[in-house]
């Protein structure tokens, strides 16, 4: 099922659903989610803005409400957004802005951070929270130079941290990773240098699909303690 937040233009919608069913698009989970109706696809206007932000938490709680257990089935939020035109560093500065703006939310909510994962976007065991529920987030734009991430229309991808959990726990995981980078290889002819396996380094340098400096310094910032 997918649903707009936007009912007057759902082409933007159809473009992204099109865009994942393609058969060279590496991201198996995504795929899987599509077609077994487990992807929700909503636009929400300008990425950053009051109105995005305030319309974005809410679809976002009541995802969150309709998988309280995903299980081990892929399950995917799509936020699409307007279409700006931007270069990979424009759009990583305006994905950290829309994270930001979520979490101030949240704290204006008195909601704290899932307890489960790190606040910290230096640390290995950091994932972005909203509503009290940690996801994985990524970012897809016309700009990226990495095919995979290279939509007709700006999005960010919203997956279950406790889902990936799940899946790491099964032993799933490591093969559907190694799935999406031998599908990556082929569609670009290298794996996406910023690709970590799950858990083993800040998830946050994967969010925006630059290749990010060495030196390079996460924007967000978190209120307060997790547990405040």
């Amino acid at each position: 099922m997918q649903t707009n937040e936007k009912t007057n233009d759902v082409s933007r919608i159809d473009d992204i659903t099109a865009f994942i069913a393609e058969k060279s698009f590496p991201c198996v989970g995504a795929k899987s989610a599509l077609n077994k109706s487990r992807m929700r696809v909503s636009e929400f206007g300008a990425l950053g803005s009051a109105d995005a932000t305030q319309s974005l938490w809410k679809a976002l709680i009541r995802y969150s409400q309709e998988f309280p257990d995903p299980g081990a089935v892929p399950v995917s939020f799509v936020a699409v957004f307007d279409d700006v035109q931007t270069d990979e560093s424009g759009f990583e500065k305006r994905l950290w802005q829309q994270l930001q703006a979520l979490h101030d939310h949240d704290r204006a909510h008195g909601i704290v951070w899932d307890r489960s994962v790190s606040n910290d976007p230096t640390k290995s065991d950091f994932s972005f929270s909203v509503g009290g529920r940690a996801f994985f987030v990524v970012g897809l734009h016309p700009g990226a130079s990495r095919m995979a991430r290279r939509t007709p229309h700006t999005c960010l991808v919203f997956n279950f941290h406790d889902q990936f959990e799940t899946l790491k726990a099964s032993g799933k995981y490591s093969s559907m990773q190694d799935a999406i980078r031998t599908r990556d290889a082929a569609l670009q002819g290298s794996v996406n240098p910023v690709l970590a396996r799950f858990g083993e380094s800040s998830e946050a340098i994967q969010y925006s699909g630059r290749a990010v400096e060495s030196n390079w310094k996460c924007p967000f910032h978190a209120q307060g303690s997790k547990n405040d």
